[in-house]
């Protein structure tokens, strides 16, 4: 179970973090808490045929994307948003279901690969587990699984985060995390989302 940055090549955006801090009240965060070049594939060596799930999809551009990146992948998404899944991207209507990562509703080992980026973390603790262990019974090889969290690694970093972040439940140092995956009984990659200013 490799620490791993899958999204490596992917831009990075600068956040304003004072800006967001003195913005954050109650409403917005009540607001937010309803969810209203593809290395992932040679990662995975994923194949026209191929099935993977993206767990917390949103309006499904991962989903899209990888479709493209490999023509003839059957790509899939889960939500907890309607107005996601209902406002989704174009290709990927009929791909994108709604539920809940800690009862993913697909039947065991029905992918080839399972990705969860920046949406684990927004449940408590044992709902991260819950979610963790329902990505390995539902992927055919744990290790073809990637989940990216919320992390810090010092009180300043973890003073960002709660300054900047809506929705994060659960929020770990990297060591913690690994214990946590590793009491799920979670062997894919990971990586995590690490604030600084």
């Amino acid at each position: 179970m490799p620490e791993f940055d899958l999204l490596r090549a992917l831009p990075k955006t600068k956040r304003n973090i004072a800006t967001r801090r003195d913005g954050k009240d109650p409403s917005v965060v009540a607001t937010a808490k309803q969810f209203g070049e593809m290395y992932i594939v040679s990662r995975f060596d994923l194949k026209p045929g191929m099935r993977v799930l993206d767990v917390g999809c949103a309006k499904g551009f991962l989903v899209k994307d990888l479709m493209i990146a490999c023509p003839g992948l059957e790509a899939f998404g889960l939500d907890i948003s309607p107005y996601a899944l209902t406002h989704c991207e174009p290709a990927t209507v009929g791909r994108l279901h709604l539920g809940t990562m800690e009862h993913l509703p697909f039947p065991d080992a029905s992918f080839d690969a399972v990705l969860c980026i920046n949406t684990v973390h927004n449940l408590d603790r044992q709902g991260c587990m819950r979610a963790l262990q329902e990505m390995v019974r539902v992927v055919r090889d744990p290790a073809k699984c990637f989940v990216q969290v919320d992390a810090y690694r010092s009180e300043e970093e973890k003073a960002l985060f709660e300054s900047w972040c809506l929705t994060a439940e659960t929020y770990l140092q990297p060591a913690e995390w690994v214990a946590l995956f590793q009491q799920a009984g979670y062997s894919g990659d990971y990586y995590w989302t690490i604030l600084q200013s």
